[in-house]
Protein backbone atom coordinates (compact mmCIF):
# COMPACT_ATOMS: atom_id res chain seq x y z
CA UNK A 1 0.00 0.00 0.00
CA UNK A 2 3.10 2.27 0.98
CA UNK A 3 4.45 1.60 -2.31
CA UNK A 4 1.21 2.40 -4.08
CA UNK A 5 1.19 6.11 -2.87
CA UNK A 6 4.68 6.16 -3.28
CA UNK A 7 3.96 5.88 -6.93
CA UNK A 8 1.00 7.68 -6.69
CA UNK A 9 2.65 11.13 -5.18
CA UNK A 10 5.69 10.42 -7.73
CA UNK A 11 3.33 11.14 -10.71
CA UNK A 12 1.69 14.49 -9.58
CA UNK A 13 -0.73 16.17 -11.25
CA UNK A 14 -1.99 14.34 -14.30
CA UNK A 15 -5.28 16.00 -15.15
CA UNK A 16 -5.24 18.45 -18.77
CA UNK A 17 -5.85 21.65 -17.20
CA UNK A 18 -8.65 22.35 -20.00
CA UNK A 19 -10.59 24.63 -19.98
CA UNK A 20 -7.96 27.19 -18.19
CA UNK A 21 -5.49 25.96 -20.49
CA UNK A 22 -5.89 24.99 -24.18
CA UNK A 23 -5.12 21.25 -24.89
CA UNK A 24 -2.27 20.41 -27.54
CA UNK A 25 -4.19 17.86 -30.34
CA UNK A 26 -2.38 15.10 -32.62
CA UNK A 27 -1.19 16.19 -35.84
CA UNK A 28 -3.82 13.89 -37.32
CA UNK A 29 -6.56 14.76 -35.55
CA UNK A 30 -9.83 15.92 -37.36
CA UNK A 31 -10.99 18.64 -36.36
CA UNK A 32 -13.86 21.67 -37.14
CA UNK A 33 -13.94 21.67 -40.70
CA UNK A 34 -13.03 24.46 -43.24
CA UNK A 35 -14.72 25.12 -46.97
CA UNK A 36 -12.59 27.11 -48.88
CA UNK A 37 -15.36 27.74 -51.58
CA UNK A 38 -12.86 29.68 -53.77
CA UNK A 39 -10.54 26.92 -54.34
CA UNK A 40 -12.72 24.36 -55.20
CA UNK A 41 -12.63 23.16 -58.98
CA UNK A 42 -15.43 21.07 -61.22
CA UNK A 43 -14.12 17.47 -60.38
CA UNK A 44 -17.23 16.91 -57.07
CA UNK A 45 -14.68 14.67 -56.07
CA UNK A 46 -15.31 14.65 -52.75
CA UNK A 47 -18.80 14.15 -53.35
CA UNK A 48 -18.59 11.54 -55.02
CA UNK A 49 -16.40 9.56 -52.90
CA UNK A 50 -18.17 10.81 -48.94
CA UNK A 51 -19.09 7.27 -47.76
CA UNK A 52 -22.21 9.00 -45.74
CA UNK A 53 -23.24 11.39 -48.31
CA UNK A 54 -22.27 13.97 -46.30
CA UNK A 55 -21.34 16.57 -48.56
CA UNK A 56 -23.73 18.38 -51.15
CA UNK A 57 -22.83 20.95 -54.23
CA UNK A 58 -25.76 23.23 -55.22
CA UNK A 59 -24.53 25.20 -58.09
CA UNK A 60 -20.98 26.47 -57.07
CA UNK A 61 -21.57 26.34 -53.40
CA UNK A 62 -20.61 23.23 -51.32
CA UNK A 63 -22.14 22.54 -47.71
CA UNK A 64 -20.99 19.91 -45.56
CA UNK A 65 -23.38 18.35 -43.03
CA UNK A 66 -21.39 17.38 -39.39
CA UNK A 67 -24.31 15.73 -38.41
CA UNK A 68 -23.41 13.20 -41.05
CA UNK A 69 -20.05 13.71 -41.26
CA UNK A 70 -17.39 10.54 -39.93
CA UNK A 71 -14.78 12.51 -39.95
CA UNK A 72 -12.79 10.13 -41.94
CA UNK A 73 -10.74 12.60 -43.77
CA UNK A 74 -11.28 11.58 -47.15
CA UNK A 75 -12.63 14.78 -48.56
CA UNK A 76 -9.66 16.56 -47.79
CA UNK A 77 -7.13 13.70 -49.17
CA UNK A 78 -8.99 13.48 -52.08
CA UNK A 79 -9.34 17.24 -53.03
CA UNK A 80 -6.78 18.28 -55.50
CA UNK A 81 -7.45 22.08 -54.68
CA UNK A 82 -7.32 21.53 -50.76
CA UNK A 83 -10.71 23.18 -51.14
CA UNK A 84 -11.55 21.31 -47.79
CA UNK A 85 -9.40 20.45 -44.44
CA UNK A 86 -10.20 19.78 -41.68
CA UNK A 87 -8.83 22.04 -38.40
CA UNK A 88 -7.53 21.18 -35.01
CA UNK A 89 -10.67 23.19 -34.05
CA UNK A 90 -12.38 20.69 -30.89
CA UNK A 91 -15.77 22.10 -30.51
CA UNK A 92 -18.07 20.61 -32.44
CA UNK A 93 -21.11 20.19 -30.45
CA UNK A 94 -24.83 22.40 -31.37
CA UNK A 95 -28.14 23.12 -30.32
CA UNK A 96 -29.80 22.27 -33.62
CA UNK A 97 -29.02 19.54 -36.41
CA UNK A 98 -29.17 22.53 -39.09
CA UNK A 99 -26.32 24.64 -37.14
CA UNK A 100 -24.75 21.01 -38.03
CA UNK A 101 -24.54 22.51 -41.78
CA UNK A 102 -21.35 24.26 -43.18
CA UNK A 103 -20.53 25.94 -45.74
CA UNK A 104 -17.95 29.14 -46.57
CA UNK A 105 -20.68 31.91 -46.04
CA UNK A 106 -22.55 30.43 -43.52
CA UNK A 107 -19.66 29.43 -40.48
CA UNK A 108 -20.47 27.23 -37.82
CA UNK A 109 -22.45 28.22 -35.04
CA UNK A 110 -21.33 26.61 -31.05
CA UNK A 111 -23.63 25.21 -29.03
CA UNK A 112 -25.08 28.44 -26.59
CA UNK A 113 -25.28 27.55 -23.01
CA UNK A 114 -28.42 26.99 -21.52
CA UNK A 115 -30.90 29.55 -20.59
CA UNK A 116 -30.38 30.43 -16.92
CA UNK A 117 -33.45 28.67 -15.75
CA UNK A 118 -31.90 25.48 -16.29
CA UNK A 119 -28.81 26.69 -16.27
CA UNK A 120 -29.15 27.47 -12.35
CA UNK A 121 -30.52 23.61 -11.52
CA UNK A 122 -27.98 22.27 -13.02
CA UNK A 123 -24.91 24.63 -12.75
CA UNK A 124 -23.50 22.74 -9.54
CA UNK A 125 -24.12 19.35 -10.15
CA UNK A 126 -24.99 17.92 -13.23
CA UNK A 127 -25.91 13.87 -13.68
CA UNK A 128 -26.26 11.36 -16.80
CA UNK A 129 -27.46 8.26 -17.68
CA UNK A 130 -25.25 7.34 -20.94
CA UNK A 131 -27.23 5.12 -23.37
CA UNK A 132 -25.43 2.97 -25.94
CA UNK A 133 -28.18 2.33 -28.76
CA UNK A 134 -27.39 0.41 -31.21
CA UNK A 135 -23.49 2.15 -31.79
CA UNK A 136 -20.40 0.51 -32.23
CA UNK A 137 -18.16 0.99 -29.47
CA UNK A 138 -16.27 4.31 -30.67
CA UNK A 139 -17.93 6.89 -29.11
CA UNK A 140 -19.03 5.02 -25.89
CA UNK A 141 -15.04 4.57 -25.35
CA UNK A 142 -14.93 8.55 -25.89
CA UNK A 143 -17.70 8.68 -23.58
CA UNK A 144 -15.86 6.26 -21.15
CA UNK A 145 -12.57 7.49 -20.99
CA UNK A 146 -14.06 11.38 -19.73
CA UNK A 147 -13.70 9.92 -16.25
CA UNK A 148 -10.24 9.02 -16.15
CA UNK A 149 -7.66 10.32 -14.78
CA UNK A 150 -6.53 12.84 -17.86
CA UNK A 151 -9.86 14.14 -18.01
CA UNK A 152 -11.50 13.83 -15.08
CA UNK A 153 -15.28 14.90 -16.03
CA UNK A 154 -16.26 14.75 -12.30
CA UNK A 155 -14.13 18.00 -11.35
CA UNK A 156 -16.76 20.36 -13.21
CA UNK A 157 -19.97 18.77 -10.94
CA UNK A 158 -20.70 15.84 -14.11
CA UNK A 159 -21.13 12.74 -13.13
CA UNK A 160 -22.41 9.50 -14.57
CA UNK A 161 -25.09 7.64 -13.00
CA UNK A 162 -26.44 3.95 -13.05
CA UNK A 163 -30.20 4.97 -12.64
CA UNK A 164 -32.53 7.27 -15.25
CA UNK A 165 -34.35 8.26 -11.32
CA UNK A 166 -30.89 9.66 -10.49
CA UNK A 167 -29.99 11.67 -13.23
CA UNK A 168 -31.19 14.89 -14.78
CA UNK A 169 -29.98 14.05 -18.25
CA UNK A 170 -29.50 11.28 -20.75
CA UNK A 171 -26.38 10.81 -23.09
CA UNK A 172 -27.26 8.63 -26.15
CA UNK A 173 -24.29 7.19 -28.66
CA UNK A 174 -25.75 4.94 -31.72
CA UNK A 175 -28.05 5.66 -34.36
CA UNK A 176 -30.93 4.10 -31.95
CA UNK A 177 -31.51 0.80 -33.37
CA UNK A 178 -35.61 -0.33 -33.38
CA UNK A 179 -34.36 -2.92 -30.72
CA UNK A 180 -33.30 0.15 -28.19
CA UNK A 181 -35.98 2.27 -29.13
CA UNK A 182 -38.20 1.31 -26.44
CA UNK A 183 -35.71 0.96 -23.91
CA UNK A 184 -33.92 4.94 -24.76
CA UNK A 185 -37.74 5.95 -24.44
CA UNK A 186 -38.18 4.34 -20.86
CA UNK A 187 -35.08 5.58 -19.73
CA UNK A 188 -36.29 9.68 -21.14
CA UNK A 189 -39.60 9.31 -19.47
CA UNK A 190 -37.45 8.06 -16.22
CA UNK A 191 -35.96 10.98 -15.89
CA UNK A 192 -37.49 13.36 -13.80
CA UNK A 193 -38.24 16.98 -15.06
CA UNK A 194 -36.81 19.36 -16.20
CA UNK A 195 -34.07 17.11 -18.04
CA UNK A 196 -31.16 17.34 -21.09
CA UNK A 197 -30.33 15.14 -23.91
CA UNK A 198 -27.07 15.02 -25.24
CA UNK A 199 -26.62 13.07 -28.84
CA UNK A 200 -23.13 12.13 -29.32
CA UNK A 201 -21.69 11.41 -32.78
CA UNK A 202 -22.99 11.40 -36.30
CA UNK A 203 -25.33 7.80 -35.58
CA UNK A 204 -26.90 9.68 -32.67
CA UNK A 205 -27.56 12.82 -34.42
CA UNK A 206 -28.52 11.73 -38.41
CA UNK A 207 -27.90 7.74 -38.44
CA UNK A 208 -24.49 8.31 -39.24
CA UNK A 209 -23.12 4.96 -41.41
CA UNK A 210 -26.72 3.29 -40.54
CA UNK A 211 -28.63 6.11 -41.98
CA UNK A 212 -32.28 5.61 -43.25
CA UNK A 213 -31.51 1.68 -42.44
CA UNK A 214 -34.75 -0.46 -41.54
CA UNK A 215 -33.29 -1.46 -38.42
CA UNK A 216 -32.44 1.63 -37.12
CA UNK A 217 -34.00 5.00 -36.31
CA UNK A 218 -31.45 8.31 -38.44
CA UNK A 219 -30.62 8.79 -34.49
CA UNK A 220 -32.23 10.15 -31.54
CA UNK A 221 -33.92 13.33 -32.70
CA UNK A 222 -36.35 10.57 -34.55
CA UNK A 223 -37.76 9.76 -30.76
CA UNK A 224 -36.69 12.66 -28.53
CA UNK A 225 -35.99 16.19 -28.04
CA UNK A 226 -32.41 16.75 -28.32
CA UNK A 227 -30.96 19.89 -26.88
CA UNK A 228 -27.24 19.24 -27.52
CA UNK A 229 -25.49 17.68 -30.73
CA UNK A 230 -22.12 16.63 -30.54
Amino acid sequence: MLNILRTRLSQGYRTHKFPKKQPLMPDKYQGLPEIRQNECGECSICIQECPVGALVKDGSLITLDMGSCIFCGKCETLCPQNAIIFSKDFSLSARSKEDLVLSESDPFEKAAALEARRLGLFKKSFNLRVVSAGGCGACEADINVLNTLSFDLSRFGIHYVASPRHADGMIISGPVSKNMEEAVQKVYEAIPSPKVVIAVGACAVSGGLYKDSCETNNGAADLLPVDLFI
